[in-house]
């Protein structure tokens, strides 16, 4: 049935109740390709707590877009089938901790009407808070319901993406992606067949599952940080970006980086297939 606007801006869940331990962040690590060089001590400190010399486990900023998994203002009758992630935005307002019990509230920000035939943006946020009832994160969702256009509502009204330098890139990194990354990266929340399925892939349009976009965006962030952020996370007071393409696991993704100042730009590429999958990206680092 079609979204129902302009009601469905009136859900909203509180102060739900979720926790992590130093599992669910390494999991997560490893599910965004960490450790894959078992020699690589910078990475090793996101998917190891076993040192020789005790050293505190860092928590991958993007950890974010899986802590309070499941979290979200209400049910929004969709086709499952045709929905993919279009753009994160998470703002870090403390490091994310190791271990934690918190709350989300969770409500819908926005709906957009792209046309019968071209789908429609819901536009969600959630703010998780520690047990003092302190800001960890804010994140704002985006996804494209590629088949739940049609329903009436704005057209816009999403805000401007932000604009990537048009100079030479100051500097790029290769991340190559697993063959199984899907298979990993969906144990930290997102068991959405479309990554995992291939006849359920193929329903959806696709030649075989693709990877998930919130890993895509992990991996963008795995960019940052071995580059301008010093695989500090702490560092890290805002990411966001939009997805512009599938990746397919096993395919190599470049990102390019431009720096000004506290402000890191950056893109994704596929060089298999000649395709631009991140764009508008933006780290901001304090």
């Amino acid at each position: 049935m079609p979204i129902n606007y302009p009601a469905v801006l009136n859900l909203k869940t509180n102060s739900a109740p979720y926790s992590w331990s130093d599992r669910e962040v390494m999991l997560y690590a490893l599910g965004i390709g960490m450790g894959s060089d078992p020699l690589n001590e910078k990475e090793l400190q996101f998917v190891n707590e076993a040192f020789a010399t005790p050293k505190p486990l860092k928590v991958i900023p993007t950890f974010a877009s899986v802590c309070v998994w499941g979290a979200r203002p209400g049910i929004i009758d969709l086709n499952r089938v045709m929905i993919v992630d279009a753009e994160r935005d998470i703002t870090f307002h403390k490091p994310i901790p190791v271990m934690a019990s918190v709350t989300a509230d969770a409500r819908v920000r926005g709906v957009y009407d792209k046309g019968k035939e071209k789908g429609a943006i819901i536009q969600n946020e959630i703010v998780v808070r520690d047990g003092t009832g302190e800001k960890i994160v804010t994140i704002v969702s985006s996804t494209f319901a590629r088949g739940d256009g049609g329903f009436g509502g704005p057209s816009k009204g999403e805000g401007e993406p932000h604009r990537v330098p048009r100079r030479a890139p100051d500097g790029s990194i290769d991340i190559p992606i697993r063959p199984d990354q899907s298979l990993i990266y969906r144990l930290s929340g997102d068991r959405n067949p479309l990554h995992s399925d291939p006849e359920f892939a193929r329903r959806g349009g696709f030649p075989r599952p693709i990877l998930h976009g919130m890993c895509t965006y992990g991996l963008t962030c795995r960019a940052v940080l071995a580059t301008y952020a010093g695989y500090d996370p702490s560092a890290f007071r805002r990411h966001r970006a939009r997805f512009s393409a599938p990746v397919f696991p096993g395919e190599t993704i470049t990102i390019n980086l431009w720096k000004d100042g506290d402000s890191i730009s950056f893109e994704g590429h596929v060089r298999e297939r000649q395709v631009t999958v991140v764009k508008n990206g933006q780290t901001v680092l304090g």
